[in-house]
């Protein structure tokens, strides 16, 4: 368990997956800038069953508050920027319920994320992208310690239409 001011990151656990699939399909939840389609499947349900959500190449933990209650999930991926080993870095990737946004989880979460990354993986850089538009999450990375790289120009497909990225990073000893 990894344990912040306001809110802790635990593995995900097989009572978990009920909560996590109605929201799966849920704009709410997802907000418009995770949305990308509706699922028939859980992805997470066949990734718990393989690995626990836990691997080196894909991750997920819980949100959730001091209080227990489940305020949502963060998750990892590696992107490779070269064919060697050592040219691997984390992207990282956040979903907050609405009523527990804009309390500063979400800087807490990806902080803690990062760092958990960088004591359990040799990788140099975390990064993150998001939606030109989406100004609360911009924020959050940039209190998490991420900083702003640049603009990737109609990068991501998302409701019927190209949108820009911005990319953050946070190198190992930032």
């Amino acid at each position: 368990m990894l344990r912040g001011e306001k809110i802790y990151l635990r593995p995900f656990v097989q009572e978990d997956l009920p909560l996590f699939k109605g929201w799966n399909n849920s704009i709410e939840y997802l907000s418009e800038y995770n949305f990308f389609g509706l699922s028939g499947s859980s992805r997470r349900e066949q990734g718990f069953h393989e690995d626990g959500l836990l691997s080196s190449k894909f991750g997920a933990l819980v949100v959730a508050t001091n209080e227990g209650e489940v305020a949502g999930d963060v998750s990892y991926h590696q992107e490779r920027y070269g064919p060697n080993e050592g040219s691997v870095a984390y992207n990282i990737g956040i979903a907050l319920v609405p009523e527990h946004r804009g309390k500063g989880y979400g800087v807490e979460a990806q902080h803690l994320l990062a760092e958990y990354l960088f004591a359990v993986y040799p990788v140099k850089r975390v990064e993150a992208t998001t939606d030109i538009a989406n100004i609360p999450e911009q924020r959050a990375l940039e209190k998490a310690g991420f900083t702003r790289e640049g603009v990737l120009r109609q990068v991501q497909w998302r409701n019927g239409d190209w949108h820009d990225m911005v990319i953050y990073s946070k190198l190992r000893g930032e």
